[in-house]
């Protein structure tokens, strides 16, 4: 039950996140009056839209769709138990993987593609670090409780 919940907790949150990407208000650009880099001033996938969320998260356009994508299938998980304890078991998995890949010098621009440096990779790591302690597979504890036939116990 508590893994349907963490599931939509980290589906709104990215979604959220995702789109406060996108609200110009919300990102700023160091340097400059700009608030992001524009399409048209963009020379690649890697700069259009690139950015700082709320001033500390670098973040691009491509960056952001990924994140609301994150979310809306955090948030679709939520109907069943199998398919948010896959969703979080996942989530884990590629955020811990994206927090590795950020602490290596060529892994920073996630090849060319979305920025994985400062704040992005402590955000990874933690959301990462979020699901075990949170929901651990306690099922059998409960099974040792009230049948004295489990072998677990």
């Amino acid at each position: 039950m508590i893994e349907r919940y963490v599931a939509l907790a980290i589906g709104i949150s990215y979604l959220l996140l995702g789109l406060a990407g996108f609200i110009p208000a919300l990102v700023s650009l160091p340097g400059t009056s700009e608030s992001f880099v524009p399409l048209d001033e963009s020379t690649g996938a890697y700069s259009a839209g690139f950015g700082y969320i709320f001033g500390a998260i670098p973040t691009n356009f491509l960056h952001n769709i990924v994140r609301c994508a994150v979310g809306l299938l955090g948030i679709t998980s939520y109907n069943n138990t199998t398919t948010a304890r896959l969703f979080n078991r996942g989530f884990a998995v590629s955020y811990a993987l994206l927090a590795l890949i950020g602490l290596l010098p060529l892994g920073k621009t996630f090849f060319g593609l979305m920025p994985l440096f400062g704040a992005n990779v402590l955000l990874n790591a933690l959301a990462a670090m979020a699901y075990p302690p949170a929901v651990g597979d306690r099922s059998w504890l409960l099974q040792c409780c009230y049948t004295s036939q489990s072998e677990r116990c």
